[in-house]
């Protein structure tokens, strides 16, 4: 395996970036590739940033939509340093800041995305069919699926499995 710099062993810090939010464009653009899209709730959420050391590997930026309900808009983590942990690491951080609530997240029909989310506990709540298609300017195809519908998943913080 090709080495990425980053020493395995440091544990991930997780702190909010309350300014200069657009610092961490390119990680959020692994997790959104349109900037006009997430310029629609950078400046309205929370952003959070998972370090190793001095460099930032993980993101994820949550709304609070009403009393009881976080919305996750964005979660990215650094592609040289993904399947560590990292992600569900910034999930459970996220999860945690809010008991008794309930998280929503949406996503593509990626199968290895819904696979990750299902594995941290989220359950298919509903779809917004033609999302991707009539939101981005190009087609997005992951993992050879070309991305239509918004799928959003749901979690409960009162569970146990947070």
């Amino acid at each position: 395996m090709a080495s990425t710099g980053i020493d395995r062993d440091i544990p991930l810090a997780i702190r909010e970036v309350a300014a200069n939010k657009r610092l961490y464009m390119p990680l959020l653009l692994e997790g959104d590739e349109s900037v006009t899209m997430i310029d629609r709730y950078l400046d309205r959420g929370r952003l959070y940033a998972g370090f190793l050391g001095d460099k930032a590997v993980a993101v994820c930026v949550i709304t609070k939509e009403s009393d009881g309900l976080v919305e996750v808009k964005n979660l990215a983590v650094d592609s040289g340093v993904r399947r560590r942990g990292y992600g569900r690491q910034m999930l459970r951080y996220v999860e945690e800041l809010h008991p008794r609530s309930t998280v929503t997240l949406g996503t593509g029909e990626t199968p290895s995305t819904l696979r990750f989310y299902e594995s941290c506990g989220y359950r298919f709540s509903h779809r917004i069919h033609g999302f991707f298609t009539d939101n981005y300017p190009h087609p997005i195809v992951e993992e050879g699926v070309t991305l239509r519908d918004m799928i959003y998943l749901t979690k409960n913080t009162d569970q146990t499995d947070v």
